[in-house]
């Protein structure tokens, strides 16, 4: 491997070395203690060596949050090919998405701004998870092609109940899991139903 192979493979060590120290710092301390000053000094850099890779601490916010949605719509992906009867990948791709929401605590409440201000995300792996689930929504309907107002109109009515679901949980405590587990599926079924209408 020559010198520049080297340095280029350093310095993305480095950078996942600051990315994964980020969320080290927000997971024992939650989001309002990070900064670029405890970022390095849990890193043994110096600040200065940190604005190298990111030009500010939103910079950092913005690319884990983009590295949650890659995971999200990975998630999502892997629940869709696993069945083939449209209404079993619906709910198969909303149960990972509840799953991830809870697995992966900080990056979601980055991501969509549960407790915490919003990282504005539009990139394409934020779209990725709409994609997904649009598909599925036009298979189950009932009309030959439905327009794209209403599988959209569909998607976030899904996507509303169930953050809403995740987001007092998150933010309350919400219910037991049971509990939550059957309102859910009661959600995800009867909204899956409407689309027959």
């Amino acid at each position: 491997m020559g010198s520049k192979e080297r340095i280029q493979r350093l310095k993305e060590e480095n950078r996942i070395n600051i990315l994964e120290s980020s969320l080290r710092i927000v997971k024992e301390e939650g989001w309002q203690a990070l900064s670029m000053r405890k970022i390095a000094d849990e890193i043994e850099y110096t600040a200065p060596m940190i604005y190298e890779y990111f030009p500010s601490k939103e910079a950092i916010l913005a690319e884990l949050a983009r590295q949650g949605h890659l995971l999200l719509a990975r998630d999502m992906r892997t629940a869709k090919e696993a069945e083939t009867n449209p209404e079993k990948q619906l709910e198969g791709m909303w149960l990972r998405y509840w799953n991830f929401a809870f697995t992966h605590k900080e990056l979601y409440q980055l991501m969509f701004g549960v407790g915490i201000t919003c990282c504005q995300n539009k990139s394409e792996e934020g779209v990725v998870v709409f994609d997904l689930v649009c598909d599925s929504i036009r298979s189950v309907m009932n009309s030959e092609k439905p327009s794209e107002e209403i599988v959209s109109r569909k998607f976030y009515t899904y996507w509303s109940v169930i953050h809403g679901l995740v987001s007092i949980n998150l933010v309350n405590g919400g219910v037991c899991e049971r509990d939550n587990r059957q309102i859910l599926k009661d959600a995800i079924t009867a909204i899956t139903r409407s689309l027959k209408d």
